[in-house]
């Protein structure tokens, strides 16, 4: 195998065997599985920049360079075309996602095939190894052999170029692979992991090519730290009708986070109707039953028919949360009953829902710890819990995505605090070793004088 970092800087020679520069880059063009080497990038005589067609010109290559098929008179230059990518310029040291691994890394060097005449990009080396490739081959082979003497892998760590996502140049217009799965196609949990390892400059980047659905959906499923920042620093406009498009309750958990200067300009520029589901839910604590529903559900009074309320379900638009109940009211809006889409589907269009409705609720307080509330999802296995208030009206309801946050988020701050006191304790053994090491040492020299 032939990596670029070995090749950089090695001479380019024409037919007649006179050197006429030294390799500065090679292209590929973006448009294959594998791309192929379409063009040599090297220096000539006071480090003039050429570039040529590999294909015309490359008679042959090894680690002493290249050899050309023509003199150097003949040869006739050419530009680099708009789908080609040049390796060490674009690529080399620079972030990439790994669109496979779901995370942002670092290439290090970058891994070539040789085919005949032909040379093939593989993809990226992110791991040490290219690292040290890259300060000097022997650096690389010494490392293997301690690896060795350790007994420790110390193996290579390529992304193949159909697991690429360029960060740092706008290819927007450039398809990089006819296998290649774009950010713009992930699930948005995996655009949520992705983005939270960037800087801001690049996440705002990355993100300005998610349209404003996939963008939503990749907010929603960031880590709490992460969603307010994003929010606080992008454009108004484009932060208010994000927000629009949430979910209410969690708009409202990145509102809360927000300045309160920043959330109420936010609030100003969405909907008439998403600013006041968010204001609403604005005036529950953190924490709460309250602060943790969200207004999207399904209610009918108790008159109406099954087929009116199938009417209702088919009305719903297409971003509408996945319905678990259908909640039944009485004229004053108190919440008595429930009903499950099995229940519809097997009851009479004519008959009212009052008639087949389940009445044993079981509900939250608006007050109510997440936690006591997700603790009752689990242990009655319910898909979501309404949430009333003290005269039995419908709030809104907890879903069981919502409690499974809740408990996570628990899990996630027990972790940190015992990692933390596992740090500490590491630290603390390595100040007492040293402690220990200095006295002796001391004590050495003085029995020694």
């Amino acid at each position: 195998m032939i990596y670029l970092s070995q090749m950089l800087g090695k001479p380019v020679v024409d037919s007649a065997g006179e050197k006429i520069g030294t390799i500065s880059d090679l292209a590929i063009s973006t448009g294959e599985v594998f791309p192929r080497i379409t063009s040599l990038a090297f220096q000539g005589p006071g480090r003039v920049p050429f570039m040529i067609s590999w294909r015309k010109y490359v008679a042959n290559f090894d680690d002493d360079g290249i050899t050309l098929s023509v003199p150097a008179p003949d040869i006739r230059f050419s530009y680099l075309q708009p789908e080609e990518v040049l390796l060490a310029r674009d690529l080399l040291n620079r972030q990439i996602v790994d669109t496979q691994g779901m995370k942002v890394v670092r290439v290090n060097d970058l891994k070539l095939s040789q085919s005949g005449t032909q040379l093939r990009l593989l993809g990226a080396e992110v791991g040490m190894r290219g690292i040290l490739r890259g300060l000097a081959p022997w650096i690389e082979r010494l490392g293997q052999k301690i690896a060795k003497l350790l007994h420790r892998h110390f193996d290579e760590q390529i992304i193949a170029w159909n697991y690429m996502e360029l960060l740092d140049r706008d290819l927007s217009e450039v398809q990089l692979s006819v296998s290649h799965r774009r950010l713009d196609e992930l699930h948005p949990a995996d655009v949520a992991d992705i983005l939270e390892q960037l800087d801001p400059q690049q996440r705002a980047s990355v993100f300005e090519h998610l349209d404003e659905s996939r963008a939503s959906e990749a907010i929603s499923e960031m880590e709490d730290e992460f969603q307010a920042e994003f929010i606080d620093e992008m454009d108004d406009a484009r932060a208010a009708g994000l927000l629009g498009k949430m979910d209410p309750d969690d708009a409202a958990d990145i509102v809360r986070d927000l300045p309160y200067e920043k959330a109420e300009t936010l609030l100003r520029l969405m909907g008439v109707e998403d600013a006041a589901e968010i204001r609403s839910l604005l005036g529950y604590k953190d924490g709460t039953a309250g602060g943790m529903m969200t207004t999207q559900f399904v209610a009918v009074h108790k008159n109406t028919t099954v087929g009116e309320t199938v009417e209702v379900l088919r009305a719903l638009p297409e971003d509408h949360p996945t319905v678990h109940y259908v909640y039944v009211l009485d004229e004053y809006g108190k919440l008595v009953g429930v009903l499950s889409l099995r229940t519809l589907v097997l009851n009479d269009d004519s008959k009212p829902v009052g008639d087949i409705m389940y009445d044993e609720l079981i509900t939250a307080t608006p007050s109510e710890t997440e936690e006591d509330v997700a603790e009752d999802i689990f242990k009655y296995n319910l898909p979501a819990m309404p949430v009333v208030d003290e005269g039995g009206a419908l709030l809104g309801i907890v879903t069981i995505d919502d409690a499974y946050d809740a408990i996570e988020d628990d899990v996630s701050d027990d972790k940190t605090r015992s990692s933390i006191a596992t740090y500490i304790g590491i630290g603390l053994a390595i100040v007492l070793f040293l402690v220990l090491y200095t006295l002796v040492v001391v004590r050495i020299v003085t029995a020694g004088a």
